[in-house]
């Protein structure tokens, strides 16, 4: 049995399936990883300009990085790898996706219960007074944005030296305590604490296999299995399996 075969049996025997997510998925809309040659970070030094002391600082330099950021995910849309999470939610499949984009991309591609570990620009709010707002109310044209009380506007994302928001942190580790298949996709496995996420799970007895083209920071006595390709080629391998299969279960 090849390894989409086995991975398709995994997602369909599971009780309560989770999916983890970084940059890797997001590569095939058309997102560089931030960390790679053609991401920001070859560009924008990450103290400089994705820090919350920065932001207080110089938030009008900070939001040159953040506005080039949003128009990015502005201009993309979910590939063939979000279709599948989505569909596999529906389907009753997957019970969750904790994803550490910032894209929304989950969302647009029909998932529902979605955690953003990191946050997104979908959401803004005033730095100041903390009033919120969509990112369809604000513009762009003079930066930073200002909140009528003045105070300077910036995205809903977890910047470096900031936390993870308290529910997104509760609801992605009570998912990684809860599943018992946890599918790693498009992330390298390098940046705490999601990537304590499947230690956690495996710690609980959950099953672990990764879709990503190359080898994360994982323990191999964590991964029981790795499909090494791009997240869109190898999920509609695997949906096309799935369907299969529920064809061939109902007959």
């Amino acid at each position: 049995m090849d390894k989409y075969h086995k991975f398709a049996e995994l997602l369909l025997g599971s009780r309560y399936a989770v999916a983890l997510t970084g940059a890797g998925i997001s590569v095939e809309s058309g997102i560089p990883d931030f960390r790679s040659d053609e991401g920001v970070w070859a560009r924008y030094d990450p103290l400089e300009y994705g820090h919350i002391d920065s932001f207080q600082a110089d938030p009008a330099k900070v939001w040159n990085l953040l506005k080039e950021m949003d128009a990015m995910v502005e201009s993309v849309g979910p590939n063939d790898a979000h279709y599948a999470l989505g569909e596999l939610e529906k389907l009753g499949v997957l019970k969750m996706v904790i994803t550490q984009n910032v894209d929304s991309l989950h969302q647009k591609g029909g998932a529902n219960n979605v955690v953003e570990f990191h946050g997104s620009f979908r959401t803004m709010h005033c730095n100041d007074c903390l009033k919120s707002f969509h990112r369809r109310e604000v513009s762009l044209v003079e930066l930073p944005p200002r909140c009528t009380c003045g105070g300077p506007i910036r995205p809903d994302v977890v910047l470096f030296g900031e936390g993870i928001p308290d529910e997104a942190y509760s609801r992605a580790f009570d998912g990684a305590s809860r599943c018992d298949l946890m599918v790693v996709v498009g992330t390298s496995a390098s940046v705490a604490p999601a990537s304590d996420l499947p230690l956690i799970a495996r710690r609980r007895g959950a099953r672990i296999v990764e879709i990503n083209p190359e080898a994360s920071e994982l323990p191999r006595s964590v991964t029981e299995m790795h499909i090494m390709a791009p997240a869109g080629a190898a999920f509609r391998n695997i949906m096309k399996i799935v369907k299969s299969m529920q064809t061939e279960g109902k007959n």
